[in-house]
């Protein structure tokens, strides 16, 4: 091969190509859209349009997991065109100031956790134990609470807990405000419960288990 040849014989990369709309549909998807652009029959553009769409719905099948999926898929079709399409939609093209739309901030509770060993969803139901009226109902879900908190307990700590140990610890979580009833008893643990954590690196269950520990030493002397 002589070396004109080679001079004419060039590869063609995608980042040498047009920047994709929307790379999730590939660039035989945004060429049919540019070809789409350029057809002058409105009744053809119209069905062409609706062709595409067929075809974004097959290389998209998860978009059928989403609510409202169809309207999802024209206005991909509309971002694709760069917002430049005139054909007779189902739904209104979206406006593309859209697309830089900040999301909504998701709150994040900085209230710092109590004990972290049981967690802050512990936190969260002894919270909502605290405004129940006494009753039946409401010894039913603290004694409920009890022996979940005992097995969070029990998996950080491999030594037995007394009744009492736990018990003190909802009164504390509340702030005083839920009063364990008198003559509660949790029942004993059989001794063949496994409580350690699913999953856990035995390497560093050691070390974690420690610092539990330190957490529950740390959260009784407050």
């Amino acid at each position: 091969m002589e070396n004109k040849d080679i001079d004419t014989c060039k590869l063609l990369y995608n980042t040498e190509r047009v920047k994709l709309y929307i790379p999730e549909y590939g660039r035989n998807v945004q060429k049919m859209v540019d070809y789409l652009k350029t057809i002058e029959d409105r009744e053809k553009r119209n069905a062409q349009a609706r062709a595409i769409i067929k075809v974004m719905e097959i290389l998209n099948p998860s978009v059928h997991l989403q609510d409202d999926y169809e309207h999802k898929l024209w206005d991909h079709l509309f971002i694709i065109s760069g917002f430049d399409l005139d054909v007779d939609a189902p739904y209104p093209m979206p406006a593309p100031e859209s697309l830089n739309e900040r999301p909504e901030m998701v709150p994040i509770v900085n209230k710092p956790i109590k004990a972290t060993h049981y967690g802050r969803n512990i936190e969260s139901i002894i919270d909502l134990i605290s405004e129940k009226e006494d009753g039946e109902s409401k010894t039913a879900m603290i004694r409920s609470l009890a022996i979940y908190m005992r097995q969070q307990y029990l998996i950080w700590n491999k030594d037995t807990v007394s009744d009492e140990t736990i018990f003190q610890d909802i009164e504390k979580l509340s702030d005083y405000k839920i009063k364990v009833p008198e003559g509660m008893t949790l029942g004993r643990v059989d001794s063949g419960a496994n409580f350690s954590r699913p999953g856990i690196n035995p390497s560093k269950s050691g070390r974690n288990q420690n610092r539990q520990r330190n957490n529950q030493k740390n959260f009784r002397k407050k």
